[in-house]
This record gives C-alpha cells, sequence and structure tokens, in this order.
C-alpha cells in the first residue's frame, strides 16, 4: 500500500509540474505576442510622423481665397479629394481616421461659407483649432528626431489599441516639458495590419471649434 501511495504522489507531483510548465510556456508565448504588436505601432507612428514632416505630405487646409486673395472663404475639395487618395495610399491610416478628416474639412468648409468662423484674412492664423497654432499631427510647433518617439500601451487588445507616445532617449539636462509631453491616438487592424484610427490632433469636435 505505501507503494501504490508513493507512487501516486510522484505522478501528481510530475503532472502538477508539467502543467506549470505549460502555462509558463502559454504565458511567454502571451507576452511575445503583445511585446511585438507594440513593437509594430511604434514603428507605425514612428513612419507617419516622419512622412507628415515630410515634403510628401499633405497641406491639410487645401484654402481658397476670395478674388482679391485677401480672404480664406473655404477649401478646394478637389485638392482635398486627392489629400484622401494620398491619406489611402500611405496605407498608414485606417478608414475611419481618413472619413474623420474628410468630416473636418468638409464641415469647416461649410462653416467658413456661412460665416460661421468670421473673416479669415490670408496671412492670419485659422479662426478654428484645427491646424491652426500648432501641427495636429503631434500637437507640438517643434520636435526631436522622431525615432526617439516611444509608445505607452493604455490598452491593446488581437485587433485594437489605445496609446500614447512620449519622447524617450532624452538627456538628463532636457527641460521638463519635453519629459511631461504626451500624445493620444488609437490603432486597428486592418487586413491584419495595424492602422491609425485617431490621432488626438484630429479631433473632430476640438478640430471644428470657433478659437475665442
Amino acid at each position: 500500500m505505501k507503494h501504490i501511495i508513493s507512487a501516486t504522489l510522484i505522478f501528481v507531483v510530475l503532472f502538477s509540474g508539467c502543467n506549470k510548465a505549460d502555462n509558463k510556456t502559454t504565458s511567454a508565448t502571451e507576452e511575445k505576442t503583445l511585446t511585438d504588436d507594440q513593437e509594430q505601432i511604434q514603428n507605425l507612428i514612428r513612419q507617419v510622423l516622419t512622412w507628415a514632416d515630410s515634403k510628401n505630405t499633405i497641406g491639410l487646409l487645401p484654402v481658397l481665397t476670395d478674388n482679391h486673395d485677401s480672404i480664406y472663404v473655404g477649401f478646394d475639395l478637389n485638392k482635398h479629394n486627392r489629400n484622401l487618395e494620398n491619406l489611402r495610399q500611405t496605407n498608414f491610416f485606417a478608414t475611419e481616421f481618413i472619413e474623420n478628416y474628410n468630416q473636418i474639412i468638409l464641415t469647416l468648409d461649410e462653416g467658413l461659407k456661412k460665416g460661421d468662423y468670421g473673416l479669415w484674412l490670408v496671412g492670419d492664423l485659422p479662426p478654428f483649432f484645427f491646424s491652426s497654432d500648432r501641427s495636429p499631427w503631434c500637437n507640438c510647433q517643434d520636435n526631436y528626431d522622431w525615432n526617439k518617439v516611444e509608445v505607452r500601451v493604455i490598452e491593446l487588445t488581437e485587433n485594437y489599441g489605445e496609446l500614447e507616445w512620449i519622447w524617450g532617449g532624452l538627456n538628463a539636462d532636457t527641460h521638463q516639458s519635453w519629459r511631461d509631453f504626451s500624445y493620444k491616438f488609437r490603432v486597428i487592424k486592418e487586413n491584419d495590419k495595424w492602422k491609425i484610427a485617431y490621432l488626438s490632433g484630429f479631433d473632430f469636435k476640438k478640430s471644428t471649434s470657433k478659437v475665442g
């Protein structure tokens, strides 16, 4: 009887050990997948920011002036449609991001034509928040090397992510404002590829609000 009990205990210990080993393997795999996704998203936001800061980017406000070239009266919707196509061709942006930008421009265009924003004199900053005194791509007027951008996960699932990016690799004497800076964005998977779904500088309500 003692031999039977001993054999049973050994079997239980070995079985438990196997289960723990399997659990560790599964956890390690899940952690690696999450890390891979985070790295892909970090590379994506760096690519977007580099593109937005290059000669290949789009003019976010394709303005039209009056006959005297003194007042902005709306937007050139033909140029705007080309902007939408350029955004699609980058393969960086989800459909919902592109449609949100489309609605921002159409709403601002209508508002300018109706006089909702008052007179927008050529050379003045826009009377709405979108692309006014800072770049909506980064909510900034100045930047470091875009390759210094690092991401922090707020929520990340298999097909959806809410994150923020910060400046990484800063020197010890860097001003605290750079250390405190963060920028929220969202990503989704389309056709098995992470794409930008939302950038805080393109928030519809804020972007279409009148300054002042």
